[in-house]
């Protein structure tokens, strides 16, 4: 009888084993459920090219600085932030270059909250550099020439749990 009672008692504690990676993976999909009911809310983010406006130019390097500015809204009702914004820029249809505006090595309590309605303007500095291939586009931009700028790229918002990137397209 002592034999048996060894083996029932391992039975059981193979059983309480199992069910506690059971009850880990249980978990662990209802977290991961939890978080993805924030997308649908994140995907709402809606992104404007609101500028882009001549900065500086450094002759020596043959490069011009911008401020480009994008104005972020959130529509919905949930709070998030934006991690990153990564841009091509283009000028009267003709690709200046790409940027990248990036809040990722901040931590996400310290980054700009956007409360439901928020509407916020981030600013980015964007570098041309004069080359071959594009000289008598790097003069139309430096002497203001360029009628209209367009951007598109990805933007990531996040919440506590959840991250989605959004494709974008706009112009100003």
């Amino acid at each position: 009888m002592y034999e048996s009672e060894i083996n029932e008692m391992a039975l059981q504690s193979k059983m309480t084993v199992y069910l506690a990676i059971a009850g880990v993976f249980a978990l662990m999909g209802g977290i991961i459920f939890y978080a993805s009911l924030d997308n649908v809310e994140l995907e709402q983010i809606e992104i404007e090219l609101t500028s882009v406006e001549l900065k500086n130019i450094n002759t020596v390097d043959n490069q011009a600085k911008f401020d480009v500015t994008f104005l972020v809204k959130n529509p919905s009702d949930k709070t998030l932030t934006v991690s990153v914004i990564d841009y091509q820029l283009y000028g009267d249809g003709e690709l200046l270059g790409t940027g990248l505006y990036s809040t990722a090595d901040v931590a996400l309590p310290g980054r700009a909250l956007f409360y439901s309605g928020a509407e916020i303007p981030l600013k980015n500095i964007f570098v041309l550099s004069k080359s071959e291939t594009n000289s008598e586009l790097y003069e139309d931009a430096i002497n203001e020439k360029i009628i209209s700028f367009s951007a598109k790229g990805k933007i990531i918002t996040q919440t506590t749990w959840s991250e989605v990137d959004i494709d974008f397209n706009t112009s100003n």
